[in-house]
């Protein structure tokens, strides 16, 4: 009797051994699988501002063509760019994606008032890959905080919370922008 009620004892910790090592191994796979996606979609942001940080030269060389007495908004736009490109958080990202924004609107004021620079096919096309690229800009950060809106909640919620802070999971930062540069200049040619 006294070694049935052993092996019962045995049975039921292994039992639970078993258990808590697969619950284990599928939480941590779980939350690295999420976490590779926050990173894989955080490189699709990355490629896109880069994509637009790359066009912007050539759009100010085309401006500045037409209108060279515009030196100011010619340096906050290199010192946006410049801030961005030297960006180590996604907070630094967001506020280097702000500054670049309100540097592009005023030199979009800028171009207003010169109406052979609105006509010209090199300014067309730049504003037209701006344009898309600014598209992509906003699926890829859409992307980028549904991926982390996922794994927050996983290393949040029972039972990843258990073993996210072990495992050195912490929350990740939503790349949000301010209410003002949510709303697009406004801007007629």
């Amino acid at each position: 009797m006294k070694k049935y009620l052993l092996l019962i004892v045995l049975g039921v910790i292994i039992f639970f051994g078993v258990v808590g090592t697969v619950t284990y191994v599928s939480q941590r796979n779980a939350l690295i699988g999420l976490d590779e996606e926050v990173n894989g979609a955080w490189s699709e942001v990355d490629n896109q501002l880069q994509r637009r940080s790359d066009l912007i030269p050539n759009l100010v060389a085309t401006v500045r063509g037409f209108a060279a007495q515009e030196q100011q908004v010619f340096a906050d736009i290199a010192n946006a760019r410049a801030r961005m490109a030297g960006a180590g958080t996604v907070s630094e990202t967001a506020e280097g994606y702000r500054e670049l924004e309100s540097a592009l609107s005023r030199l979009l004021v800028v171009v207003e008032a010169y109406p052979e620079l609105r006509s010209n096919q090199n300014f067309i096309r730049l504003q037209d890959e701006l344009a898309g690229t600014e598209n992509r800009i906003a699926v890829a950060r859409g992307r980028y905080n549904d991926a982390v809106r996922r794994f927050n909640a996983r290393i949040r919620m029972f039972p990843g919370s258990l073993f996210a802070g072990g495992l050195g999971f912490t929350a990740r930062e939503y790349f949000e922008i301010d209410e003002a540069a949510r709303t697009a200049p406004r801007v007629e040619f």
